[in-house]
């Protein structure tokens, strides 16, 4: 039996503001939609993966949702991670660095947070 990871769910309070959000920080585009009564998902990704993002946004949430303690993530290795850096850095949206380790955070508008690694060799 082999299982493949296909998607991640992030529940929104804005999803356009989202879109915009993971289209300019990460590249990631709408792949596909799904609309009901109170409810819209929208799947997001890019060329890179065959990974997606689902965005859920709930018509009878409009309050933030509550994260936790913040310590769950998904993560993207960038190809230019200077340039990832300046962007993210200039969005205004880095939330956690450690140089240390070679790796910064960004947080979404629902302040998910987002690891970037350096390419992955």
């Amino acid at each position: 039996m082999k299982f493949k990871m296909v998607h991640e769910n992030y529940n929104v309070v804005d999803l356009d503001k989202s879109l915009a959000f993971y289209q300019k920080a990460l590249g990631l585009h709408e792949k596909r939609r799904v609309e009901g009564d109170g409810f819209i998902i929208v799947y997001i990704g890019n060329e890179e993966s065959p990974f997606e993002l689902e965005l859920t946004w709930l018509a009878e949430h409009p309050q933030p949702y509550n994260l936790g303690e913040e310590e769950f993530h998904l993560a993207f290795a960038v190809d230019d991670f200077d340039a990832a850096y300046n962007l993210h850095k200039e969005m205004g949206c880095i939330c956690f660095e450690n140089k240390d380790m070679g790796i910064y955070f960004i947080a979404d508008p629902d302040n998910y947070w987002i690891e970037i690694l350096p390419p992955i060799k």
